[in-house]
């Protein structure tokens, strides 16, 4: 049940200046729980609004997934008044967000160390690609671009075939959740201090923060890790199988799933077979179990049996198309889609007791 029509972060004020995807999508997280988010955009508007089709009223359907419940408007942080409104803006806000390239606030008399000045209690929050600094520091960062260097494509893809990005923009969506946790991190410390600080959340930091459990097997094994397809590198079967009708994903990540997987299966003498017996020896003989796997699945309905499997305790799924996810009853149930007038988006995950999310505005 509950207590409040306001979220957790009501009478929080955001001024958002950032722009594309880690910035507006951690100011959009903000203000789903309840804080007052106004994002100013340059004269031509956030790049994102032409990144299209599709196309909703003129305005990209990428745009409109990543700032709603924000307030907006327009400003020239290139002139001498447009900055003069952002400081009239920043009197009694509580926290900034912006990812302009490296040196680009400094130059117009807006760095971390002049605002705080006049703003001792701000929250600076600043989305970068590689930081200010460093051999990298200062260069612009995108998505693809970052999952490359970091190593990500490098174990994305199948054996044997060649590195992939990853479907989705992780790095930039973790980039701003890490932007969202800091700014909550440095919100707490000021209960204390009374004193703003500086927060960074760098698309680099985050790529590379993304590797476990790669980067853990290499400082623990020492050899290299390389594409594995839908395989866990660790455990087995953790991985993609074909059945009669639709694909399965098995995530068997102990010795009683993989036993109540062979019941299911009406295969238990598989269970008992020494090459299979503990986890690491699947993951040893992941060959050689994944051909049996694959002929015992090979006349089972894929939908109908992952039923019995979860009922035994055998984590494993459909694999689904993007509409089909959303239209599982699951996902209403969850409250996870939200609709408002000319607007439909991903609700936020963050689930809180008292006080949920609210969804208020489309987005500007």
């Amino acid at each position: 049940m509950t207590e409040s029509v306001h979220g957790a972060l009501h009478g929080l004020r955001v001024i958002d200046l950032s722009r594309v995807l880690g910035g507006p999508y951690c100011g959009q997280i903000l203000a789903d729980h309840g804080a007052d988010v106004l994002k100013i955009e340059p004269p031509q508007g956030d790049e994102t609004r032409t990144w299209g089709p599709p196309f909703e009223n003129g305005v990209a359907s990428y745009y409109l997934g990543l700032n709603r419940n924000k307030r907006g408007m327009r400003l020239d942080l290139n002139s001498e008044a447009g900055r003069e409104q952002l400081l009239a803006l920043l009197d009694g806000a509580d926290v900034l967000i912006e990812n302009f390239k490296t040196g680009t606030m400094e130059r117009w008399g807006l760095g971390y160390d002049t605002l705080a000045k006049d703003f001792p209690r701000l929250v600076h929050c600043r989305v970068s690609g590689y930081g200010a600094d460093g051999p990298l520091g200062g260069l612009p960062g995108y998505d693809a671009a970052v999952q490359a260097l970091t190593g990500i494509m490098s174990v994305n893809g199948e054996a044997g075939g060649a590195p992939l990005r990853v479907g989705i923009p992780v790095v930039d969506m973790v980039t701003g959740l890490n932007a969202a946790i800091g700014i909550l991190m440095a919100l707490h410390e000021r209960e204390r201090s009374g004193k703003g600080q500086f927060v960074e959340a760098a698309l680099f930091d985050c790529g590379l923060s993304l590797l476990h459990p790669h980067a853990a097997n290499l400082f623990g094994g020492g050899k290299t890790p390389g594409l594995t397809g839908n395989a866990h590198p660790n455990i087995y079967p953790y991985d993609a199988f074909d059945t009669k009708t639709t694909p399965i994903f098995l995530a068997v990540g102990n010795d009683r799933q993989f036993r109540q997987l062979c019941e299911v299966l009406g295969a238990t003498a598989l269970a008992e077979r020494p090459e299979f017996a503990t986890a690491g020896d699947r993951a040893v003989n992941r060959a050689q179990l994944r051909a049996e796997l694959l002929q015992l699945l090979a006349g089972v309905d894929g939908e109908a049996i992952v039923q019995p499997l979860s009922a035994a305790g055998v984590p494993c799924a459909p694999i689904l198309t993007v509409p089909q996810a959303l239209a599982l009853p699951h996902t209403q149930y969850r409250e996870m889609t939200v609709s408002l007038p000319g607007y439909r988006g991903i609700a936020s995950p963050i689930k809180l007791g008292r006080t949920p999310a609210t969804y208020r505005l489309a987005p500007p």
